[in-house]
């Protein structure tokens, strides 16, 4: 009789993970894009979302970092990693932008019209990580 070898199952995707260096901060500016953040979690190093399909979204404090990585030091010059909210026309990507940047966040690329078929902009969050708005361009409203 031949035993098959185990194979264990493939790893799943489950979570995004921002490290902050002001959790508050963070969290206003995500709550914005719609994460529904529980009140209260300002004041916690670790705070985590469940989105919609089952993936996690989490902001740590780089103290809580450096807890388990003394080594770590926050990233400079670019980025390399970017969430991407999806709105829902090209004109909430232009109301959502501009609503964003007259709240004191700082704009990285104006809306325009991308030639792979979005509506897209970038704004960045209170640490400087670049975030996606996009909306398929043939869905103005």
């Amino acid at each position: 009789m031949d035993i098959a070898p185990h194979t264990p199952p493939a790893p799943r995707f489950d979570l995004i993970g921002l490290v902050v260096s002001d959790m508050a901060a963070s969290l206003a500016f995500y709550r914005r894009l719609g994460m529904e953040v529980p009140e209260g979690a300002e004041e916690a190093p670790h705070v985590e979302v469940v989105l919609p399909g089952g993936l996690r979204f989490a902001w740590d404090t780089e103290e809580v970092v450096r807890s388990f990585d003394p080594g770590w030091t926050r990233p400079s010059g670019g980025h390399r990693i970017e969430p991407a909210f999806r709105c829902g026309s090209p004109a909430e990507v232009d109301a959502l932008y501009g609503e964003l940047v007259a709240a004191g966040y700082r704009g990285h690329l104006d809306p325009w019209d991308a030639v792979w078929g979005q509506r897209y902009a970038v704004v960045l969050d209170p640490d400087g990580c670049a975030v996606s708005l996009f909306a398929d361009a043939d869905r103005r409203a």
